[in-house]
């Protein structure tokens, strides 16, 4: 991908991370100044311009790790009854696929907006709350668990980056965890809640796995091939009312597909955490597709490579000459 000679990783966290407890709006913003009032530090500003988030979060290989990422934020026992409880994943799910990856978008091209992203998204989960399967009490701005839900993006870019473009060196390995701390802090997260360096990123992580992660409710109807998806209403028209009449026939096989995806494209450690079934032909399969996925996307133009908000920024961005 362009800017990243030796490959990457992005697309992955669905929104919704952050810090401060439960009702808390404390991000990284601060308070407001006035009598009596702190200074408000300064607003966190987006990854640069030809960074490794930059090269790879609008690539269209992006969009085959979002699920990843998806499910395993939500084999999370918190965050797994959050969704279920009040997302509109099962009434809207295009829409909310739509949302979230507008959102993701935001956070790296965005510019000033994805500081008020970051704000909408905290906001928008200040009034989730309630009791997860164990009959734990849960609250989303939670700082372990927004933050988890921005965490599990990291390790998905690299494991997706590795099999659909090329691993990262050990320098792009690190400039990519600064900068997903660096969107971290536009989402509100405090740099206390994440680990500091991608060395100490993984002991938390397999920290998570062990005590945290299951096959919550919500994991196991993402990976159902029989779950009702309604037919897709986004998208060009033309495609839409084709696709309408043949979704009975087309619903499985797409779910079929989606779920080998999600599971392929988990982090091994992750999956096996999870509890989700992979086998070595699925491996094999994966492995194909993927070389195929890495020959055909360098060559695409770059109005069918790159998705319509990152070509937007790329174009400003050689206009001004960055």
């Amino acid at each position: 991908m362009d800017g990243v000679t030796a490959g990457p990783g992005a697309g992955a966290a669905g929104p919704g991370p952050g810090a401060g407890g439960e009702g808390a709006e404390t991000g990284a913003a601060g308070a407001e100044t006035g009598a009596g009032a702190r200074p408000r530090p300064a607003d966190p500003v987006p990854p640069p311009v030809g960074g490794v988030l930059w090269s790879v979060a609008g690539d269209v290989r992006a969009l085959l790790m979002l699920p990843a990422a998806l499910t395993m934020q939500v084999a999370h026992p918190a965050i797994g009854a959050g969704v279920d409880e009040h997302s509109v994943f099962r009434t809207d799910p295009w829409g909310r696929g739509e949302r979230s990856l507008r959102s993701v978008q935001l956070w790296v091209y965005g510019g000033e907006d994805a500081v008020v992203e970051g704000r909408r998204l905290r906001a928008l989960h200040r009034d989730i709350r309630g009791t997860d399967a164990h009959g734990r009490r849960y609250h989303a701005l939670t700082p372990a668990y927004y933050a988890w839900v921005h965490a599990t993006g990291y390790p998905v870019y690299r494991h997706g980056l590795a099999l659909l473009h090329r691993p990262l060196t050990e320098a792009q390995d690190r400039r990519l965890y600064a900068e997903w701390l660096q969107v971290g802090r536009i989402l509100g997260i405090h740099d206390r809640d994440m680990p500091r360096t991608a060395e100490e990123f993984w002991p938390y992580y397999r920290k998570v796995l062990a005590e945290e992660l299951e096959a919550t409710a919500v994991v196991r109807e993402l990976i159902d091939p029989d779950a009702p998806v309604p037919a897709p209403d986004r998208g060009p028209l033309l495609l839409r009312l084709a696709l309408r009449p043949l979704w009975p026939l087309l619903r499985r096989p797409f779910q079929r597909i989606r779920a080998f995806l999600t599971v392929g494209l988990m982090p091994p450690d992750a999956r096996a955490a999870i509890g989700l079934e992979w086998t070595p032909e699925q491996e094999r399969r994966l492995r194909r597709l993927a070389r195929t996925v890495r020959l055909v996307v360098p060559v695409l133009p770059e109005r069918l490579r790159y998705l319509p908000l990152a070509r937007r920024a790329r174009e400003a961005a050689r206009r001004a000459g960055r």
